[in-house]
């Protein structure tokens, strides 16, 4: 009995102290516990009105039904304990915001609003377009030559012709260059190279000028700079039956015209290729029109093509031809794999452009940078810009994270003269890097229609406020 007695005191006694505490405490309200973000919540219900273009329908509609159906949209889309009042403004020409129409589900008593967002509506009937900057530079546009010879093959481009591949680059790159022009045949490459234009065009100038090779490992070769050819002392080095002559040529000759040679996939210079000379030599796998470009042995076998990029960047750097016999077993470029990631540069130019490419790709490749055992930008007197992937270095260095093999950017000579953009990518080739890292390079603006052109742009402005006192 005397147990039971203590238990419901104790019982009163904890209750009484619980009472007690509830009186003194005040506890917040519901409202600063969990505060309503007012201006996030018109934000959000204005672009979901306008997702499918609802809201520029009805903002620019004379229907009060139409009206009437927003009013109704507008209630079931706030909680109802949040007053609105929506009021459209029409922009005149000399940009005075003249107020249009109002809606609202306050009557009657005064109501202070606490947030308000403000919303541009355009006409459903306008049509916005965006042009794009002209690449140029020293405010001179920049003619873009795209190889596309038909006496020509390529390799390392599975899956495409270079006459696909150059078609594809005119239509991607069509907006940014004023001039553009398709180099169809080999004897007009060597025009090129004589620093000769191509068209009757004003506006075309081989000075300064932009070339793509679409034949990715192979680069064409007109047939006077072969073997036999009244230009043989440029393009076949007899004594080492060589093409490295060539490819040095070619270093001189963007040197020589300020020339951006974009090589668009894989090992650059690696082969020579011209359809009717070599008609009956193949490059070792078995697409003909194609021989590498190394020394020929004693035994008839001609070594691998590791001497074009050597030569080339001996050209570019304004050196005297001299063939080295390490550069046929020289290979200056890195395997990484799947492993090769989009720069943050990369990632915002493509979202800028519309250019989407994977942002990680296989890279095979890859040209060493600063840091690296094989450094061209060293011994070449070149400056990695314009990055595409970040450099990969293995093992890494925290303390200089430009160090590394670059897979796809622009060796430029530092004397201003002449640069490489090799992207040194696995096969199939994907265009688009190719493109993402010549605009990357170039950073051409886009401009955009404004959206306030006089009667087709109209203000929204949305205000909320709580009512209630809880």
């Amino acid at each position: 009995m005397m147990r039971t007695i203590e238990a419901i005191i104790v019982i009163i006694i904890m209750f009484g102290a619980f009472f007690a505490a509830s009186y003194f405490i005040v506890l917040p309200s519901p409202r600063e516990v969990s505060p309503m973000n007012l201006k996030a919540l018109a934000l959000t219900v204005l672009k979901n009105l306008d997702v499918n273009g609802y809201l520029g329908e009805v903002v620019f509609s004379e229907d009060s039904g139409a009206w009437n159906e927003l009013q109704t949209v507008l209630s079931a889309s706030l909680p109802p304990h949040i007053a609105y009042n929506l009021t459209v403004y029409e922009i005149t020409e000399d940009g005075v915001y003249v107020p249009k129409k109002s809606v609202s589900n306050v009557y009657g008593g005064r109501v202070s609003f606490t947030e308000s967002v403000s919303y541009m509506v355009s006409s459903p009937d306008v049509t916005y377009k965006t042009v794009a900057q002209k690449i140029s530079e020293g405010g001179k546009n920049l003619t873009l030559y795209i190889l596309n010879c038909a006496d020509a093959n390529g390799w390392w481009i599975t899956g495409y012709t270079a006459q696909m591949l150059a078609q594809d680059v005119y239509n991607l790159l069509k907006p940014y260059f004023e001039t553009i022009i398709l180099v169809n045949h080999t004897s007009q490459l060597r025009d090129l190279l004589d620093g000769k234009k191509l068209t009757t065009k004003p506006t075309e100038s081989v000075t300064d000028a932009v070339i793509i090779n679409t034949f990715g490992e192979v680069v064409p070769i007109p047939q006077e700079y072969t073997e036999g050819g009244s230009r043989q002392g440029q393009g076949y080095d007899l004594s080492r039956r060589s093409y490295a002559l060539y490819c040095y040529t070619l270093g001189k000759k963007v040197r020589e015209h300020n020339w951006k040679w974009i090589s668009i996939v894989g090992y650059p210079f690696f082969y020579v290729t011209n359809t009717i000379k070599f008609y009956n030599m193949q490059n070792g796998y078995g697409i003909y029109g194609i021989v590498n470009v190394g020394e020929v042995e004693a035994n008839g076998r001609r070594e691998e093509g590791q001497a074009g990029l050597n030569a080339f960047l001996r050209g570019l750097n304004n050196e005297n031809y001299a063939y080295d016999s390490t550069w046929i077993t020289k290979d200056i470029t890195a395997d990484y794999g799947v492993r090769v990631q989009f720069t943050a540069e990369a990632h915002y130019r493509a979202n800028y452009y519309g250019i989407y490419p994977e942002s990680a790709q296989s890279a095979s490749r890859a040209l060493p940078g600063p840091g690296t055992q094989n450094n061209i930008t060293c011994r070449y007197n070149l400056t990695v810009v314009a990055p595409v992937f970040n450099p990969v270095l293995v093992p890494p260095n925290p303390s200089h994270p430009e160090y590394g093999y670059y897979a796809a950017a622009t060796f430029k000579h530092n004397s201003g003269k002449g640069a490489l953009i090799a992207i040194g990518l696995t096969r199939t080739p994907d265009i688009r890097i190719a493109a993402l890292a010549l605009l990357i390079y170039y950073k051409p603006n886009i401009f955009k229609e404004t959206f306030t052109t006089p009667g087709k742009s109209r203000l929204v402005i949305l205000q909320l406020a709580q009512l209630g006192g809880v």
